[in-house]
């Protein structure tokens, strides 16, 4: 198969893209004209660039594929009223679609976000199968736009594009050059993150989410999601287990209401100031707005298991930050 991965430069684009290439697949990188490609020449793949707000240059990168990656998604780090920040995703996803089906690409997989699925109602692990009736009351940002991304991907399941969504849990591993979550090492590491808002998580190496975004790609039902899973893990644990590899004083645990008054805080000094807040909105969702998660529909209809031991994922973690100069 012939297959591209938008947002290479990405963590889990990265690790879908040598998931790719390992899987024996012709691998494409659709890339902005900007992106710092380079580090991705060791894959050997067919280079394309386009902006993706550019239909007409996205479409002609698209052409000629048997399936497509799509990991460019935001991570967003500057504060914004949740309104701009939906607004903005929803626009870069809809060139994307728009560009997909003028190409007429047969399989599409939409990379999405754990959180895009509310809490179980009984507190079990949350499964595919949970829905939000209507909108979040939690006007976060970052979880807006992933559920809002969320409904879009399954609604043009429903008009007929041949979309399947890939959930993976919260994502460890080397190559993590913007960062994404990785952030949470970095804070840790430099000693200004004190605190975490506790809160149960699911953590995948990146590797393995990699891997199963391409079999989500390859064997998925279109208009499916498919959470792949790692460990269930308490922030508690998590934090602990990290701080212990760095030899540094485990955070303590700070309450919800406060992070989010300190959020507030932070926004504010930015409109004034300039100065990025070291806790935002992102951080807590990521944080506090998880769950444990059932992996059990990609387990039976994918075949993925995720394979790597959660020591292992944190001793890669940190050590390819400190082997690339962030620590």
């Amino acid at each position: 198969m012939k297959i591209a991965v938008i947002g290479a430069t990405g963590l889990l684009g990265h690790h879908a893209a040598r998931a790719v290439k390992a899987a024996g697949h012709q691998l494409v990188l659709v890339h902005r004209p900007a992106s710092r490609i380079q580090r991705l020449a060791y894959l050997e793949a067919e280079c394309r660039s386009a902006e993706l707000l550019d239909h007409a240059g996205l479409a002609r990168a698209l052409s000629g594929l048997d399936g497509v990656i799509f990991c460019a998604a935001g991570y967003p780090k500057r504060p914004r009223r949740w309104q701009e920040e939906v607004a903005s995703a929803l626009d870069q996803n809809n060139h994307f679609y728009a560009a997909c089906l003028a190409a007429h690409v047969p399989r599409i997989l939409y990379t999405g976000a754990a959180i895009a699925l509310p809490q179980h109602p009984e507190g079990l692990p949350g499964h595919e199968g949970l829905f939000y009736e209507g909108m979040p009351r939690w006007k976060n940002p970052y979880l807006l736009s992933k559920w809002a991304l969320d409904e879009q991907a399954r609604e043009q399941a429903r008009n007929g594009l041949p979309v399947i969504i890939g959930i993976p849990g919260m994502c460890l591993g080397e190559f993590d050059s913007v960062p994404s979550t990785g952030r949470l090492v970095l804070a840790m590491a430099q000693g200004w993150m004190t605190h975490y808002v506790p809160g149960r998580r699911n953590l995948v190496d990146a590797a393995d989410a990699g891997r199963g975004l391409l079999l989500a790609l390859e064997k998925g039902r279109v208009g499916e999601r498919y959470l792949l899973t790692g460990r269930n893990i308490e922030m508690a644990e998590l934090t602990e287990r990290i701080a212990t590899l760095l030899q540094v004083p485990p955070p303590q645990p700070m309450p919800l209401a406060l992070a989010k008054g300190m959020a507030v805080l932070g926004r504010l000094r930015y409109r004034l100031s300039g100065e990025l807040p070291k806790l935002d909105d992102t951080a807590i969702a990521v944080m506090a707005g998880g769950q444990f998660l059932d992996g059990s529909k990609a387990r039976h209809e994918l075949g993925f298991v995720a394979e790597t031991p959660l020591e292992v994922t944190l001793e890669r973690t940190i050590g390819w930050f400190r082997a690339n100069g962030y620590l």
